[in-house]
């Protein structure tokens, strides 16, 4: 590190608990396992670490080996660019029950849009994994430590991401990070699994300087516990000690409006909505950020049973009339009005569908991505 490089933020991952009632992909754990997970970088730098978690478990986290390699397709790795990790000098580690670890730097360059893998060898029965379950990315799975193995044969492939929260790349102090904050239409449900074409991959793409790490969960909400923490709570954590970060867009509030049918809760008030915004404001202006809100997105055509989808409409319409006309933010993008079906406004455009009434496919994810207006972000 010099004068002119810092750490900052490369890539990030959401994380949530395998314990929460609401499950809309299941957990699993491991026990003498190897686990290659394709991390795809937002930014590059001259050098890398790697952020491990074990926020969620019950008990200490063995990692009994971790290797860090460039990706040449499915599991298979660059064999010339296979580094082993190691923290505070050692090559296996133990993160305790709700604790994280920074791995020791790595020399490797990287270039924004490069995919590394990390592999992890997990020794022991880990218990249910904390993990990001919705990531549009497959890990996958093979018995034994096959951390070096340059492609990993006879394995589970499962969409989901575990154990790790983020890389940091060395990069030049005057790079901007922009950290998208909010449900699963920032982490890519709907968008196609590995492609990488997720509404804040586009956003990244778009931006003229700098990049946008990915920091939604699906099935999150801003008010409410379940799925993940809420995002209230977990502004502190995934915003603002996020390395680099100048700035926020956030997506909230479909889940606060219907999700809590899968558990017999109440759907948010207009008024808890907008206390909630108004907030998350507050919060990224003190710490000296940018925040730019998107408006709720439509979701009538909703196929999932259980929910109050009719009965939140007006709630969704007079929230987004705020978005619209407040100053508390320093943009807003109007992904609503952006995807919505010109004749049924309160449903998606019937090519932006992923097919199930509520997410966005890789048309509407890049839709979404260009309603951001990227020269604010940067005021």
């Amino acid at each position: 590190m010099s004068d002119t490089t810092h750490w900052v933020a490369g890539f990030r991952s959401a994380v949530i608990s395998p314990d929460e009632q609401i499950k809309l992909t299941q957990p699993r754990a491991f026990a003498d396992e190897t686990v290659r997970q394709v991390l795809h970088l937002a930014g590059g730098g001259e050098q890398l670490r790697i952020r491990l978690t074990n926020r969620f478990g019950h008990a200490p986290l063995v990692i009994g080996a971790a290797k860090l390699a460039l990706r040449k397709s499915g599991s298979a790795i660059i064999t010339e660019t296979d580094t082993a990790l190691t923290f505070d000098g050692a090559a296996q580690v133990s993160i305790p029950a709700g604790g994280e670890v920074v791995s020791d730097a790595v020399q490797l360059a990287v270039a924004a849009g490069t995919d590394v893998t990390l592999s992890l060898y997990l020794p022991g029965e880990t218990g249910l994994a904390t993990y990001s379950h919705q990531a549009t990315e497959i890990a996958y799975v093979a018995p034994g430590d096959v951390t070096s193995a340059p492609d990993l044969t006879a394995t589970d492939e499962v969409p989901s991401r575990f154990f790790v929260t983020g890389v940091d790349v060395l990069a030049p102090v005057d790079v901007p990070v922009v950290v998208a904050f909010g449900d699963s239409w920032f982490e890519g449900v709907g968008s196609t699994i590995g492609a990488n074409r997720r509404s804040v991959d586009v956003l990244s793409e778009r931006l003229p300087r700098g990049w946008a790490v990915n920091q939604g969960i699906g099935g999150n909400r801003l008010l409410t516990n379940e799925i993940g923490v809420p995002g209230l709570d977990r502004f502190s954590r995934d915003v603002l000690s996020v390395p680099g970060a100048t700035a926020v867009v956030i997506n909230f509030g479909i889940n606060d409006l219907i999700l809590g049918g899968m558990a017999d809760q109440p759907p948010a008030t207009a008024d808890e909505l907008i206390a909630g915004y108004t907030e998350l404001a507050r919060r990224a202006h003190a710490a000296g950020l940018t925040i730019h809100a998107a408006t709720i997105g439509p979701y009538a055509g909703c196929i999932y049973e259980g929910m109050p989808i009719a009965e939140t409409q007006a709630t969704r319409r007079q929230v987004n009339e705020w978005i619209r006309g407040t100053d508390v933010f320093d943009s807003i993008f109007d992904v609503a009005a952006a995807v919505a079906d010109p004749a049924r406004p309160d449903f998606i455009r019937p090519d932006l569908d992923s097919g199930d009434g509520m997410h966005l496919n890789d048309a509407g994810h890049r839709v979404m991505a260009e309603s951001v207006d990227t020269a604010a972000l940067f005021r």
